[in-house]
């Protein structure tokens, strides 16, 4: 009887059990199936988990447009949206309006708002492509290389506009121009969030129009973005995914009936003909920089230089317990506007770290845990420091931002209002070996065919006699979804038609 085709798939996250789904349902049994994951759990970058009784989101959170999303469709089919069992994080406190307070306990109206939010949604649907925006000619004129330096550009030529302003009164040592500034800065701070780029200066302006939305709402799953997970697991047979499985090596092109090699930290290997590599980005680019490499022989020069210029950056989610000093509905959803790291008129006990951070909210409406996002360096320092350091930083910040106005910003003074929190929960992505990170994003230098570069299968000669050695998924392998996990659904899809195609079955 002749052998079948033996296709391993490297990570069981969004990208590989979309692909083990995908084969092995559409296959009838004519390969020889395995997923092997480093962890010990499935899911990669979606990982559901729960603090104090509330169902969190440690990686993946949203559903990014509802239509013709397939996380959206999914989640429908499986009644996943709505049918929580327990309180989860639905974020619907973000439709009420937050308020936005200013350090020294400055809270901001519209009026000093709006004007600068305006801005800055427009400056951005202009870079992501919207040709009638009245930006167009200024980006002609003045050229940009990155989105930072097209947004401060856009700011400058704001002020320009609004030279005949008058003075800014009551909002103690704040001039107009430094708090315009610091509310411009606290959109960039959440648009880092959204990109994983620590700076803004080193995300592509040119790259950014190819990105591409759902339209409709985002929403967050009721029961958990690891059920999209779990459902995509539940057809195969329980020996298919092998946990606890940490690869070492990929040897490729091997002269032998199966022409790929897998070895395994504990010194077992396995051979196939066919491997899925679905690792993060953050991983093949240590694995291209470490000797030895993760491949053997090394991924040729085209497709190390695309995992080379690619940016991949560091988001992490800090959950906080409300003290119960305070009922839930006494802390409002919180925009935050600081004083610059380096500035004399700083609240000097308010970390840097926390400067660059824009938001504090409920994870749903009255809930007594709240949730902030970091990016870049205050990301990874999240990731350093002790529980009781960021509960003391986070209390000092709130308290002060929600006393009253005071005329010595740095003063330690406070009239009144003191919040606390008693435990927290943070995730720790870019640390973790595993993932060395959270998402893709096009760093100036590289562009959008660096994706497309990433998707390309080894070896590339079409005719080679033992081809598709090593195919590659994930959302750093996507050219307009990077960064999602419908980008990562579409890449596993993707690779998983290419071997039914080779092997003559339909794929779709």
């Amino acid at each position: 009887m002749a052998k079948k085709p033996k296709i391993v798939i490297i990570g069981a996250g969004m990208a590989g059990l979309t692909a083990a789904n995908k084969l092995y349902t559409s296959s009838n049994d004519l390969f020889e199936l395995f997923v092997v994951e480093g962890g010990t759990r499935i899911g990669g970058r979606i990982n559901t988990s729960e603090f104090y009784g509330d169902r969190v989101e440690m990686g993946a959170t949203w559903i990014h447009g509802i239509k013709g999303s397939p996380v959206h469709q999914i989640a429908q089919q499986i009644n996943a949206l709505q049918g929580s069992d327990k309180p989860w994080e639905c974020m619907d406190g973000l439709l009420d309006e937050p308020k936005t307070i200013a350090e020294g306990g400055f809270e901001l109206n519209g009026s000093m708002i709006e004007p600068i939010s305006t801005l800055f949604k427009n400056l951005m649907d202009f870079a992501q492509g919207n040709e009638a925006s009245k930006w167009c000619s200024m980006s002609r004129r003045l050229g940009n290389k990155s989105i930072g330096s097209f947004l401060r550009k856009g700011l400058d030529v704001y002020w320009d506009s609004c030279k005949d302003h008058e003075e800014l009164k009551g909002y103690g040592k704040w001039s107009r121009e430094l708090l315009e500034e610091a509310i411009f800065a606290m959109y960039e701070n959440t648009q880092r969030t959204y990109t994983s780029a620590g700076d803004l200066f080193s995300l592509d302006y040119e790259a950014e129009s190819e990105y591409r939305m759902f339209p409709g709402e985002e929403i967050t799953i009721g029961n958990g973005y690891s059920s999209i997970i779990e459902y995509l697991a539940s057809v195969l047979p329980r020996d298919v995914i092998q946990l606890d499985r940490k690869v070492a090596k990929i040897e490729w092109d091997r002269c032998d009936s199966r022409p790929v090699k897998i070895h395994f930290l504990d010194g077992s290997f396995v051979l196939a003909d066919h491997v899925i590599v679905t690792v993060s980005l953050g991983v093949l680019k240590a694995g291209i920089c470490n000797d030895p490499g993760l491949f053997s022989p090394p991924l040729p020069s085209f497709k190390t230089d695309a995992i080379s210029r690619l940016g991949y950056g560091v988001v992490n989610k800090l959950f906080l317990r409300l003290n119960g000093n305070r009922k839930p509905e006494e802390l409002p959803s919180l925009q935050m506007v600081f004083h610059r790291s380096d500035s004399e008129l700083r609240h000097k006990k308010i970390p840097w770290w926390m400067r660059r951070t824009a938001t504090l909210s409920p994870i749903y409406n009255n809930a007594s845990v709240f949730l902030s996002w970091f990016a870049g360096k205050e990301a990874l320092e999240l990731e350093r420091l002790s529980n009781e350091e960021i509960i003391n930083a986070v209390t000092t910040t709130v308290s002060s931002l929600l006393s009253e106005p005071h005329n010595e910003i740095m003063s330690d003074s406070s009239n009144g209002f003191e919040v606390s929190f008693v435990d927290v929960l943070k995730s720790k992505w870019g640390s973790d070996p595993l993932f060395l990170g959270s998402y893709s994003y096009v760093a100036v230098g590289s562009c959008g065919a660096d994706f497309d570069t990433m998707a390309e299968p080894l070896p590339t000669d079409v005719y080679h006699h033992r081809p598709l050695q090593i195919l590659f998924a994930g959302e750093a392998t996507h050219r307009t979804h990077y960064s999602t996990t419908h980008g990562a659904y579409f890449s596993g899809i993707r690779e998983a038609n290419r071997l039914l195609q080779h092997y003559h079955c339909v794929g779709v």
